[in-house]
Formats: structure tokens, C-alpha cells, sequence
């Protein structure tokens, strides 16, 4: 990787890494939707104007279905379901949950033929990767919300497609537009239920939580994001969800007293080897140098 790419890759690993626990923080004040409008809305705002300075809007609108289908697979659907069970269970466990993403985007990009085909190697770190998953659920099973644990896989799987909408149909979209839009429709379909369940007194704490993700772990991430995806491909992007669990899981711990579970220090190890394995590509062969003439 480029030191570029590793630049992208750590930044997004911290940046993505704390959102559980703002999350966490703000859904114990803010309703899932108003939530989701609160973090959206302000950072459309933000890079808007961006996208109108990079002046490139027809060219955006030729992606249009695949925009909105990035969108749902990435923040319309996933945000809400995240908050909604980071109403039921640790922020700790919803980022390990998040963990098993590039095990689902390896096995979705084999399903579409968008990547090479699953060697021995890779079989085994996917059974590895979904044993750590099954640990991590089975050793704490009185302690996790079945219901969560639902919405937890549909917001895994819909991380594991985002960036393969990326690499696949929008590699040559403009960024800024792609963000913008995307975050602008999803705070316009909350928009209506928002207005319904408006909190009507928040928290330092609250409003620190819901400002740092609007700000930092959304309007600034998203064209990181993309960059890191043309920077090493939409399955190796999802590498960063190797470290953001971890993050989740020291923030979690440290800031909001959560407990460090069995389930956790069996299933997170398992996950974390299992990705490494899934995802990894066969070394290319090189080939053979043809043989020198004999000197004469």
C-alpha cells in the first residue's frame, strides 16, 4: 500500500472507530431519526458548497440510480438501524459486529465474479471469520437483543455492498456530488419524522455526540473514504473495519464503562484472523526469466 493509502487507511480506521460510542451517547437522548437527520443534514450543508464550486453537476446526474443506491446501502438504511439498536446493545458489540463486514464484501464480490476466485486459504479465513461471529454471539447470547442482533447483520451487509456500488459504478462519479446527494436525500427522508420527535432539551454531553458525528464522522470522512477506494480497491477498503472495532471497543470501555465480555475476547480474535485470511489474494506468479544464450 502507498503511503497515500496508508494515510487514508489509519485516518478512517480512528474516524470510523468512535461513532459507536457517539451514537451510543446521543440515542439515550435523540430518537434513531432525528438522529440520523441530525448528523446528515448539517454535513450536506457542509460540503454542498464544495460540490457547486467543483461545477460538475450534469455530470453527477448521469449516476443518478446508482447514487441512490449507494445511498441506501450506505447511510439511508444502515444509520438507522445502527442507532436503533445502539438503543439495545453496547456500542462495544456493534462495532465488533461491524468487524465481520469485509468477510461479507469478500464473499459478495467472489457472488458477482468481481474478484478472484475463493482459494483454499480464503475458504478457511471465512470459516474462521464466521466461527469468531458465532463466538461472539454464542458466549454472550443472554446478554444480546435477538432483535439487535437482526439489524446488526442487515447494517453489516449493507456496508459490505457500498463500496462494490463504489469500485463497480461510481469510480468515475464526482466525489463531492456523490457525498452531497447522498446525505442530502437521507436527511430529507428523516426530515418528516424529525419534526415529529425533536428532542425538546439535550444534553452537553447529547449535542457534543451528535455535532462530532455530523462533523467528523461524516462530513469529513465519506470522500476519504472514497479516495481509499480507488486508492486499493472496495474489498481491501473495508480493511478498516479490522481496527475500528477495536477503537469501538476501548472507547466503549474506557469512556462508558461497558463490560469486556467472553464473547468478545474469543469472537473478535476469530473475526479479526478470519478477515485477514478472507480477503487476502493469491500472490500474482511471476514468471520465469527465458534462459540466456550460451556465450560464445
Amino acid at each position: 500500500m502507498s503511503r497515500r493509502g496508508w494515510l487514508l487507511f489509519l485516518s478512517l480506521c480512528v474516524i470510523w472507530g468512535i461513532p459507536y460510542l457517539l451514537i451510543r451517547v446521543a440515542v439515550a437522548e435523540v430518537s434513531p431519526p432525528a438522529l440520523v437527520f441530525l448528523r446528515t443534514a448539517p454535513a450536506a450543508l457542509l460540503l454542498l458548497p464544495w460540490a457547486l464550486r467543483q461545477g460538475n453537476f450534469r455530470t453527477a446526474l448521469k449516476y443518478w440510480p446508482w447514487v441512490l443506491a449507494f445511498t441506501l446501502s450506505e447511510t439511508t438504511v444502515p444509520w438507522l438501524l445502527l442507532a436503533h439498536a445502539e438503543q439495545r446493545i453496547s456500542s462495544s458489540l456493534a462495532g465488533l459486529l461491524i468487524a465481520t463486514v469485509p468477510l461479507l464484501a469478500a464473499v459478495l464480490c467472489w457472488l458477482i465474479g468481481h474478484d478472484d476466485r475463493l482459494d483454499l486459504r480464503r475458504v478457511v479465513g471465512l470459516v474462521i471469520g464466521f466461527g469468531g461471529v458465532a463466538a461472539l454471539v454464542g458466549l454472550d447470547i443472554g446478554h444480546i437483543d435477538p432483535w439487535a442482533l437482526g439489524e446488526m447483520l442487515v447494517v453489516a451487509c449493507s456496508y459490505a455492498l457500498a463500496p462494490v456500488i463504489v469500485s463497480r459504478r461510481l469510480s468515475d462519479a464526482p466525489t463531492l456530488w456523490v457525498v452531497s446527494a447522498s446525505l442530502g436525500f437521507t436527511a430529507l427522508v428523516y426530515a418528516p419524522l424529525t419534526l415529529t420527535q425533536f428532542p425538546s432539551s439535550i444534553s452537553t454531553a447529547g449535542a457534543t455526540a451528535v455535532a462530532l458525528l455530523a462533523l467528523v464522522c461524516t462530513a469529513l470522512p465519506f470522500p476519504l473514504f472514497f479516495a481509499l477506494i480507488r486508492e486499493v480497491g472496495p474489498t481491501r477498503s473495508t480493511v478498516i473495519t479490522y481496527v475500528n472495532p477495536a477503537v469501538a471497543v476501548l472507547a466503549g470501555v474506557i469512556v462508558l464503562s461497558e463490560p469486556f465480555t467472553a464473547g468478545m475476547a474469543v469472537g473478535f480474535p476469530l473475526v479479526l484472523v478470519g478477515s485477514l485470511l478472507g480477503t487476502a489474494r493469491r500472490p500474482t506468479a511471476v514468471p520465469a526469466p527465458l534462459p540466456r544464450k550460451a556465450d560464445t
